[in-house]
């Protein structure tokens, strides 16, 4: 990838999984299994470039809704795929996270992600972050109520930094409950391909496109030139 400005924290709404296997007359896990695949690549590509922070949606809380034996082949998944990937995570120094409610998790998908946090914690290089049961809504209710609990001082740090990127693919425009406080200034990128088909090209394009965009967070930037120029009644 040439050399270019990326986002510190990039995150992520893997959508299209299950629309990628259907339109391939395949079974909907078959597309999972093949976004889990996708994942690894972009994180890979991710930490290659230079990225700081990535934050993956893998499963919402409003993703109960979906058939049990889809929802269940998800979290066979997820303990697979974290059991496969911890030894690559430690020999890249890529420290894992994740977020979301894990009361509602299988107890021995619990133990594993707790594991594998205790076991990345030193890494620097890039910090991989899985939202797995997770609501913004609810993480917001769970902050200001820690607040309140302390009396109007915040006591650690309940959200995430704040999203430089934010990209969706499989075609939607919607935030859907994720890192709403967090993506308040995000630029925004949404693709029409699905998530398993997502490229380091479609990767790369994204953020030579981030990188043209003109961040003002509000403020605007008055050159000299301007100043001198504008009516004696405008300034």
């Amino acid at each position: 990838m040439p050399a270019a400005r990326v986002p510190s924290h990039l995150a992520i709404i893997m959508d299209g999984n299950g629309r990628w296997a259907t339109r391939r007359g395949r079974a909907r896990w078959m597309g999972h299994v093949r976004g889990a695949h996708t994942a690894r690549e972009v994180v890979a590509h991710c930490a290659r470039a230079g990225v700081s922070h990535v934050t993956l949606y893998a499963f919402s809380s409003d993703n109960w809704k979906r058939p049990r034996e889809e929802v269940g082949f998800l979290f066979d998944l997820f303990t697979s795929h974290l059991d496969r990937q911890l030894a690559t995570l430690l020999e890249h120094g890529i420290r894992l996270s994740i977020i979301g409610r894990r009361d509602r998790l299988p107890a021995a998908l619990v133990e594993q992600i707790a594991a594998a946090e205790q076991r990345t914690a030193a890494g620097t290089r890039l910090h991989l972050r899985v939202a797995i049961d997770y609501s913004s809504k609810d993480a917001m209710r769970e902050a200001f109520a820690r607040v309140d609990a302390a009396n109007g001082d915040l006591p650690g740090e309940p959200l995430l930094p704040d999203v430089d990127l934010l990209l969706r693919t499989g075609g939607e425009r919607r935030l859907s409950d994720f890192l709403l406080w967090e993506c308040a200034y995000a630029e925004l990128a949404f693709l029409d391909v699905h998530f398993p088909d997502l490229s380091t090209a479609d990767l790369d394009a994204v953020f030579a496109d981030y990188a043209r965009r003109d961040r003002r967070y509000g403020g605007v930037q008055v050159t000299a030139d301007a100043e001198v120029a504008a009516p004696v009644g405008a300034r």
